[in-house]
């Protein structure tokens, strides 16, 4: 891991472990919402009983935070997860009605909590190219 990259994988790292550790609890109606939510932009997920899913959902965030943390986690690896994580997000944004202003991607007030996870997106990318170029073309 380079030194640079520190900065951005604690901040998200802690970030992402505070989210699970929030999840690892929810049961009954909380879990049923947040599985709703979910199965809204990706139908197959009906298939996972909301219980199941929060769990699984708590686990990746806090798989996902340690991985960041871990400096010994290479960062094109991290970023990959961090990338498909995000985009997960993303696709709720894009696809839960009453996010986005009609015929637009800009937020709704209700969108504003999910569309800044394109931040996500962005860094998991970033992550995973400065992993990919070799040192000598940073330049």
């Amino acid at each position: 891991m380079r030194i640079a990259h520190v900065p951005l994988r604690a901040s998200i790292g802690a970030y992402m472990l505070n989210s699970g550790l929030t999840k690892r609890n929810l049961e009954g109606e909380a879990a049923q919402a947040t599985h709703s939510m979910a199965v809204g932009a990706i139908p197959q997920l009906r298939q996972v009983p909301p219980d199941r899913f929060a769990k699984v959902l708590s686990y990746s965030e806090l798989a996902l935070g340690a991985a960041l943390l871990v400096p010994l986690v290479p960062s094109a690896l991290v970023g990959l997860g961090l990338t498909a994580f995000g985009a997960g997000l993303v696709q709720l944004y894009l696809k839960t009605p009453g996010l986005r202003q009609p015929g637009s991607v800009r937020p709704t007030e209700a969108g504003s909590g999910l569309a800044k996870d394109v931040w996500l997106v962005g860094a998991g990318l970033t992550l995973v190219l400065d992993g990919l170029i070799p040192r000598r073309l940073r330049r």
